[in-house]
């Protein structure tokens, strides 16, 4: 056998290595929960929070809390990142109570005290029934899905299947396949990612107003992202940039509150654009 071909069967059995590798651990990097004893006690400082287990079809449970207000102008479902549990995820709740919006906030199976074989099938489907549960109280025009970085890409699955009155993305990709690729390029990435989270395909069917916030310095999910997916129904997607801000540290930006605020409470009004520059053309001439 001559050298050259040895090194090339060597190399391609390399490659199918990796690759079955990573098909089988890819969730050891994608997620990493935090696991809680069934009897931990949840407590947030000025909030009123309710604790609730929702059993699933296939006998999983989803662990949830329900950050509660006086007289809500809505609900808020908050679809939070790939790491920890809604133990330390709750403390951002503070961002819409203090907006007089309700704060439903799950545990992914495997994270926290939810359980269950995690996939993004089943992922999608319990967040569906825990959207519909919701629904039965709330009508969906005081509905606010919010999803936070791989959240992100659930809540537009969501928003694309249902009436909310508003999607918030915060630092989204455009989709898993695209992320990984830019640390694994010469990889199969389409045929081995389990979690390709297409958010770009799912966006194109979202109907309700839909807003991006993504720091300018984001290092993980590039800030391009969010231009891209702003591009996909431009008419009802407004983006901001939070200058500066990073992939974690949005909450210490004075201005992300402030984003935050005028998007929660302001409203959506149509402007009459025969009384504007719209359709006014610059003159080379002075």
């Amino acid at each position: 056998m001559p050298v050259w071909l040895r090194i090339l069967l060597i190399v391609l059995a390399i490659y199918i290595v990796i690759s079955i590798l990573l098909y089988y651990l890819q969730e050891y990097f994608l997620f990493k929960p935090e696991k809680l004893p069934k009897d931990f006690q949840f407590f947030y400082e000025n909030q009123i929070v309710e604790e609730y287990n929702i059993e699933t079809r296939d006998g999983a449970i989803i662990n949830g809390l329900h950050f509660r207000v006086e007289n809500p102008l809505g609900v808020v479902l908050y679809l939070k990142g790939n790491s920890k549990s809604i133990k330390g995820w709750g403390k951002f709740a503070v961002d819409f109570t203090r907006n007089k919006h309700d704060v439903i906030m799950v545990d992914y199976r495997g994270f926290g005290k939810s359980t269950g074989k995690r996939s993004q099938k089943a992922i999608k489907h319990d967040l569906q029934y825990i959207y519909n549960k919701i629904r039965e109280r709330v009508q969906e025009k005081y509905i606010i899905l919010y999803g936070r970085s791989l959240g992100s890409g659930f809540a537009t699955k969501l928003a694309s299947m249902n009436n909310p009155k508003m999607l918030i993305l915060d630092a989204p990709y455009y989709s898993l396949t695209k992320v990984t690729g830019r640390y694994m390029p010469f990889m199969p990435l389409s045929v081995i990612l389990r979690y390709p989270m297409p958010t770009y395909k799912w966006l194109k069917y979202v109907n309700c107003p839909v807003r991006i916030i993504h720091g300018t310095q984001d290092k993980l999910i590039p800030f391009k992202s969010s231009v891209k997916l702003s591009q996909i129904k431009p008419k009802q997607t407004r983006l901001y940039p939070v200058i500066g801000g990073g992939h974690k540290n949005l909450n210490n930006f004075e201005e992300y509150h402030k984003i935050l605020e005028e998007i929660i409470t302001s409203k959506d009004t149509e402007i009459d654009l025969s009384t504007t520059s719209l359709r006014v053309k610059h003159s080379a001439k002075r």
